[in-house]
């Protein structure tokens, strides 16, 4: 009686690690996705800022403050941010050099 209460307990911890190891992959993936899109759409706000108010607006530099501000969450979660314009991801903080006058 006692070999299969262990035996079944030992399936049961074994499925539950199982589901366990599977699902935080996922996870993870879905909060760095988390962080492709939003940066994604703080690039997109900070384009369309410089295309209606001017590169050194008001508006633009709120905007480049919202994306820096996003891109620095990023990198303090998994050291690394996505850069949208060229599509990858990037491993250094490096976001300043991304333009050429020093700042998007």
């Amino acid at each position: 009686m006692h070999f299969k209460i262990g035996k079944t307990f030992a399936a049961i911890a074994m499925a539950v690690a199982l589901i366990i190891f599977v699902a935080t992959p996922n996870a993870h993936a879905d909060d760095r996705s988390h962080c492709q899109h939003a940066i994604e759409k703080a690039e997109s706000r900070l384009d369309h800022a410089i295309a209606h108010n001017g590169e050194h607006s008001r508006e633009a530099e709120d905007r480049r403050r919202d994306l820096n501000a996003e891109r620095q969450r990023c990198w303090d979660q998994y050291h690394q941010w996505w850069n949208g314009h060229e599509h990858r991801g990037e491993t250094e903080q490096n976001w300043d050099n991304d333009h050429p006058n020093g700042n998007r």
